[in-house]
């Protein structure tokens, strides 16, 4: 299957010791988030800012059935998207950027926040990461997390989630907080800088503010 036509989004803070941070995003251009992390004085940065992803099929790591009933399943497709932000992405925007990076990070909300975590198995390319309500009741991640070990340990990770996303009829759902502990306790246990933030609301709350904030935490580590 082709992969889709991404939009690519550089938002440049070019100054000697300046990080770049890779953020998948299900609609927009990354700006609110840019906006929210110079609203909270975050230290100097380039976003990088990727759309026009088929969500469900290029941030799944694996195929699975959709969340509720007749809804689209889940492509399992995130090797290709991988592969494309690794061998063409990336290659692209740090030989276009004035300064280059000192070290690179990957963030994400929601299925994006998932596709953070798991490309930390998959590649050494991430110095650290933030996963932002990250989408971590996706069946099978957290025992896959366990089992297989990560090519190289990142210098930091970011977990949040909204308190109220554990209300939810939704069975496969509803263990998201005990799954995103569980995550944070696995990163711990491997002696990885770690935090969790529980912040107000469900999983469509100020949704710009959590991932700046979650982009924040990993820039000041």
């Amino acid at each position: 299957m082709e992969a889709h036509q991404k939009q690519i989004t550089v938002y440049p803070e070019c100054a000697e010791g300046a990080p770049v941070i890779y953020l998948p995003v299900v609609m927009g251009d990354g700006s609110g988030v840019y906006e929210r992390c110079r609203e909270l004085d975050c230290p100097p940065f380039t976003l990088v800012a990727i759309g026009g992803l088929d969500w469900n099929r290029e941030l799944s790591p694996w195929a699975c059935d959709g969340c509720v009933r007749d809804a689209e399943p889940f492509g399992g497709q995130a090797s290709g998207f991988l592969d494309e932000l690794l061998n063409q992405i990336i290659p692209q925007v740090e030989s276009s950027l004035l300064c280059p990076p000192t070290w690179r990070g990957i963030a994400g909300y929601s299925l994006a926040g998932l596709f953070s975590l798991w490309a930390l198995w998959q590649t050494d390319a991430f110095d650290r990461a933030a996963s932002a309500s990250g989408s971590l009741w996706f069946p099978g991640f957290i025992d896959y997390a366990h089992e297989n070990t990560m090519p190289n340990a990142p210098d930091a990770v970011y977990l949040s989630l909204g308190k109220k996303e554990t209300k939810t009829p939704n069975r496969m759902m509803r263990h998201v907080l005990d799954n995103t502990r569980a995550m944070e306790e696995l990163f711990i246990e491997r002696d990885i800088p770690t935090t969790l933030e529980l912040n107000p609301g469900n999983h469509f709350a100020q949704t710009d503010l959590r991932m700046a904030r979650g982009i924040r935490w990993i820039l000041t580590r």
